[in-house]
């Protein structure tokens, strides 16, 4: 059984890669969608598979990309954990991942800043920046600039991570949902 939620939890993790560097490429702004599959999984697997999916990503991550993404796994292990302790204690539906969804978009930024100004000064090598920068030449310090920067990129693609993964999940046919739960247990 639990090969099922390993398998299923790997297909999260490639989601995570294949669909971030797509959003990557095509360059929405403000939408990223490269942790939909750690949501997915946490809603489904919990917090404890959902936290192996975050970090398993940015372990995938730092092998293609370089190891500057390995200190971010603390951001995804943390964002695996909330969704799947809140998937636990009420139903995930449209609501409930917009309210998580907000609260992702302020709790990433804040475990994110910090890291981020240790390896790279602040800066995300997105349209952010720009904020990042105008921010600090208007006087804010760094960890202000960079967390305000890094919040107004994830108000639009954290809720709509959450609400992808509970489309795509009650997409899933009930007996396999049923038998990824029984496999978690």
């Amino acid at each position: 059984m639990k090969t099922k939620a390993l398998t299923f939890s790997a297909m999260c993790i490639v989601l995570n890669v294949v669909v971030g560097s797509i959003m990557q490429a095509i360059n929405i702004p403000l939408l990223f969608l490269d942790t939909f599959g750690t949501i997915m999984g946490a809603i489904i697997l919990g917090p404890l598979y959902g936290a192996i999916i975050g970090g398993g990503t940015n372990l995938v991550l730092g092998i293609i990309l370089g190891p500057i993404n390995f200190p971010f796994a603390l951001v995804n292990i943390a964002l695996g954990l909330f969704v799947g302790f809140v998937s636990k204690k009420w139903k995930f539906n449209y609501i409930t991942a917009v309210l998580t969804g907000v609260v992702l978009a302020v709790l990433c930024p804040l475990i994110g800043t910090p890291i981020s100004i240790a390896v790279s000064g602040g800066l995300s090598g997105s349209g952010a920046d720009l904020l990042v920068g105008f921010l600090r030449q208007s006087g804010e310090s760094i960890f202000q600039a960079a967390f305000l920067g890094r919040i107004t990129s994830n108000i639009v693609d954290k809720p709509a991570s959450c609400i992808l993964a509970v489309f795509l999940v009650s997409r899933l046919p009930k007996r396999y949902l049923n038998e990824l739960k029984k496999a978690e247990a």
